[in-house]
């Protein structure tokens, strides 16, 4: 079974460098934005802005990204760093997407109108 390291190509320039970061950006954007939709889904799903926080689940996120990084060759205390940065950037958006889907509401109607997306 191949790891994600054993993906990396030989570079001789930094061009070469360059050129592969940026076809995993175009690769990872896309991803990244799908997942930072679902904390707009969860902000629109959760009840209290106490729960936009969890600890437990930062934790267990964490614990697997770790995981999944040592089983594919990768530097675990890099990409925790890394995931931890991006959970803290997604939960800030998710508390601005709580407070702007309640904003003018009585909390009661949280379901998308017709015409918005969720």
């Amino acid at each position: 079974m191949s790891k994600a390291i054993d993906l990396v190509q030989h570079c001789t320039t930094m061009e070469d460098v360059r050129r592969q970061v940026n076809a995993l950006d175009d690769v990872l954007v896309p991803l990244l934005v799908t997942r930072i939709g679902y904390m707009q889904q969860a902000a629109r799903i959760k009840g209290d802005v106490n729960q936009v926080r969890d600890e437990a689940r930062i934790a267990a996120i964490v614990q697997r990204v770790r995981e999944r990084c040592e089983q594919e060759g990768g530097q675990p205390d890099v990409m925790e760093a890394v995931y931890r940065d991006l959970m803290e950037a997604c939960i800030a958006y998710e508390h601005r997407e709580f407070a702007r889907l309640r904003a003018g509401t009585s909390g009661l109607d949280l379901e998308p109108s017709s015409g918005e997306q969720a």
